[in-house]
């Protein structure tokens, strides 16, 4: 009975265990989120997110230009709207000249190789700060459909290579595929935030974009749980899944990340599709706010969160830390 299969034998050193590691990282595995602003050689740390900045277009360009050299090839892109434009009808979105489309335009100019992710949602030109468009006190589901569809067609004529629907309204991606389609966008891809959970993890986000729901003179929901899913549901992230794969979605995503590796691995398990994770905002604060005290390593928690989040089933992970984590992998 004496153990003939020692699992020892395959970790002596660091040469074996990189032999039967079954889980490798590299820069490719990563999209860098960015979030751009208005005006020239301008760039704003958020301080809930140390390390991370609101960047005008020039700037924003020179950043994607180094996340390139670094081998990371997507990037998935936010804008930061004046109040000036915000309204409840969204309409700023799909603005041929508005910072989002002149962002993509500049950055498929200047580096036409990286994949370009715009975010299709109405939050961040919504006056209420929902992805969607109000009316009787709710979101109004096929109306804001109509407004994403505007929204994802002009991203795909200022060059978009995917639109990323993260507004979680029920048959966007259909509405999307049919739009993009239609206008022939054929080659543009959807990757659909199918399993976006109701989460606390996102604050740091909407600090970034100023993107929270907000007291209105009018009724609003007081948050977004009337279309973001509830985070005690296992079954429904995999429904909603396969709808959106039905329905046309090229990649699905799983938000957030750390916390719902579970969701990773049953969605990766039922779709045919590549799986996106979102590691979050809360969940990129956490570590630095706690490296910063000296009570974790940075760079291991980082890898180690990464790995895990490849390992659970990720095709493809948005992090915040895609560009330290691929110096890290350079090296």
């Amino acid at each position: 009975m004496f153990p003939l299969q020692r699992g020892r034998r395959l970790r002596v050193n660091e040469s074996i265990r990189s032999l039967v590691r079954e889980t490798t990282l590299s820069p490719a595995d990563f999209m860098f989120p960015m979030f751009i602003a208005e005006g020239e050689n301008y760039q704003s740390e958020i301080a809930s997110m140390p390390g991370i900045f609101r960047r005008s277009i020039d700037l924003t360009v020179e950043e994607v230009k180094e996340l390139f050299a670094l081998g990371i090839r997507a990037v998935n892109i936010y804008v930061k709207v004046d109040e000036s434009l915000k309204d409840n009808t969204g309409k700023e979105a799909w603005n041929p000249n508005g910072l989002m489309q002149r962002a993509i335009r500049a950055i498929k100019t200047a580096c036409p190789e990286m994949i370009v992710m715009p975010d299709v949602a109405l939050d961040p030109y919504s006056i209420y700060g929902h992805d969607g468009i109000i009316e009787n006190g709710d979101i109004a589901n096929d109306a804001t459909n109509e407004a994403l569809v505007k929204m994802a067609v002009s991203h795909a004529q200022a060059g978009a290579d995917f639109v990323a629907p993260s507004d979680m309204m029920d048959g966007r991606v259909l509405r999307l595929r049919q739009g993009l389609d239609a206008a022939g966008f054929q080659n543009v891809g959807i990757m659909s935030y199918s399993a976006k959970y109701a989460s606390a993890f996102y604050g740091p986000f909407r600090d970034a974009l100023d993107s929270a729901p907000r007291e209105a003179d009018v009724v609003v929901p007081k948050d977004k749980k009337t279309y973001q899913m509830d985070y005690a549901n296992r079954i429904e992230a995999i429904k909603e899944a396969l709808m959106d794969v039905e329905e046309g979605a090229d990649m699905v995503m799983v938000k957030p990340g750390i916390a719902y590796l579970d969701i990773v691995r049953e969605v990766k398990n039922a779709v045919n599709v590549p799986v996106t994770v979102f590691h979050v905002s809360g969940e990129y604060a956490m570590i630095k706010a706690a490296s910063e005290r000296g009570w974790l390593d940075h760079d291991k928690i980082m890898m180690e969160q990464l790995m895990c989040i490849k390992r659970a089933g990720a095709s493809l992970i948005s992090t915040y830390f895609a560009k330290e984590a691929a110096i890290l992998l350079n090296k």
